[in-house]
Formats: C-alpha cells, structure tokens, sequence
C-alpha cells in the first residue's frame, strides 16, 4: 500500500529534529534526507532550473560540499569572526549565506563568534513586497535571528581573539555596513566596520568575502584583488555593473564563476560571487565552501 506524506508528517518529523538545531552540518544532512524521504527519489524546485531530482550522483559531489576536514585532536581550532547586518537579503544579511558559511564552518571544526554593528538599521524592508516600510529596528537585535541570539556588539571585536574574519552578503552590507546602496563609488564604510577590516589586514590575518561584501574590501584594502562574479551584464549576471565600480575604484576585478573563489594572496582575501549570481541554491552553497575552505588554508 502506498504512504503519502502530508505537511502534517513533515512538520511533526521537523518538529523531532529541533534538538540537533546546533549541529549545523548534521542538521544539514538530516534535513536533506528528511526531503528525501518526503519526495520519494529526489527532489525538484520550480524555483532553481539546475535543481536535481530522480536518482542524485553522488559520484558527483565537489570538494566543496564535503567541505573541511573537522579539526585533527590535539591542534587547535580555528577561530572564524563573523560580521552580520541583520536579517534577510533586503536589508539585513542574506540568510542562505550566512547559513551556509556556519554549516561550512562547523564542518571544518572552527570556533565561530558572530558579531554585528549596535546600530539602526538604513531602513527596514517587507520582503514579501521588496518595499521599505514605516519601521524601525536595531542591527543587533535584528542579526540575533541568523545567530540564535549569540551575536556580540561589533565594538567589542578584539582582532587578537580570531584567526580569520568572514562578511556574508546581502544588502545589509551595503546599507548598514556601508552606504554603498544609497552612494555608489561615493560610498564609505561605516567607521567601526572599516576598523575591524583593516585590523585583520594589518595583522596579517585572512578575510573572505561574498557577494556584495566586497565592496567593503575596496574601500578599507585599497588595491585589493576580489570578485564579484562576472563583469558583463546578462541574466546570470544582472549585478555585473558592480565589477565595473570597483575596477574604477582601483580594484583588480577577477571573473570567476558563482561556484569559484579568487584568493588574493598578498591580502589574504579571498571573494566569491554567491547570489550575485542567479543560480540555483546548492551551487552557490558549494561556492561558500570553496570560500571557507580558502580562508581557512590562509590560516
């Protein structure tokens, strides 16, 4: 007799899962098999033309999903800063990065510490309509949402304490980390944000990173190398105006596709395109694990 599963099954077998919430990358697998189980073969997305269904090839799978290998006992963990801007693409960070860097991040055994500005956010957006609305929230408050509610005022931030620093997109990062969405090439760096990168860069400790952040890179590492995908507007590619920018502001712009990085060795910086590109949601995953993995080996 054949079982059909309901929402009702799905959100009871969610509900059992809850408690290994923490765990990223098991929760990660855990939930890909849950899908798995509910659509039978595999899975299919209308919204994603590269999304897989019927058998997977897991022949297949790049270096990327596998990510790091966990820290070896005995060596010490590496120690990620992460910066977020709030919460959701519009005008906080972009959560299926900022998701799956922590996945990328607890895969290769690094200890994570988020951080955000404590600060009003430029403007808050209903993302059900992609308008701003009469609102007012905190950048903090709004980050805790991605973090749990583990997320440390930005100015508290002791370069000393961290290995290596990583800034998620989104346009947060160019609303509330800088003013690069209202200003174009005019734009500057929030003072404390621009503090934290340079400090990294000064003491020689790597930084990654993604879609729109690296505009960041621009203004506080002048001279920089980085990527922010591709440089010819298409469809793919409809932010590619963004290349262009920070060529003229004296970066070196380096084409790479969504599912590679660019490392810039004399900066340790290390950039990848993410959803500046519009492709399907695993590969731009794949390409964040690309992007930690970098970072990681900079170390």
């Amino acid at each position: 007799m054949s079982h059909y599963v309901t929402s009702r099954d799905v959100a009871v077998s969610f509900q059992s899962s809850r408690d290994a919430l923490p765990f990223f990358p098991e929760t990660s697998r855990g939930v890909s098999t849950l899908v798995q189980q509910v659509c039978g073969r595999g899975y299919s997305s209308s919204a994603y033309k590269g999304a897989w269904c019927g058998n997977q090839d897991t022949s297949r799978v790049s270096s990327a999903s596998a990510g790091s290998s966990p820290s070896s006992p005995g060596t010490m963990a590496k120690r990620a800063a992460v910066i977020l801007a709030g919460c959701g693409v519009y005008d906080g960070t972009e959560i299926h990065e900022a998701s799956a860097i922590l996945v990328h991040l607890s895969r290769a055994g690094a200890k994570v510490q988020m951080f955000a500005p404590n600060a009003d956010m430029m403007h808050v957006v209903n993302h059900c309509e992609g308008k701003p609305v009469a609102d007012k929230r905190n950048v903090m408050e709004e980050s805790a949402r991605i973090a749990r509610g583990e997320v440390t005022d930005l100015a508290k931030l002791n370069v000393a304490d961290h290995d290596v620093l990583i800034i998620p997109g989104g346009f947060g990062a160019a609303k509330n980390l800088s003013d690069w969405a209202t200003k174009g090439k005019e734009y500057s760096v929030k003072p404390l944000v621009e503090k934290v990168i340079k400090g990294f860069h000064q003491a020689g400790k790597p930084i990654a990173l993604c879609c729109i952040s690296p505009v960041l890179a621009a203004k506080a590492i002048p001279g920089c190398e980085l990527t922010v995908g591709h440089d010819c507007e298409c469809e793919k590619w409809p932010y590619a105006g963004v290349a262009k920018s920070m060529v003229e502001l004296g970066s070196k712009h380096v084409n790479k596709n969504v599912g590679e990085v660019h490392v810039d060795k004399k900066n340790k910086l290390v950039t990848t395109s993410a959803f500046m590109c519009n492709a399907p949601i695993h590969e731009v995953f794949d390409g964040l694990g690309v992007m930690v993995t970098e970072v990681l080996k900079l170390v």
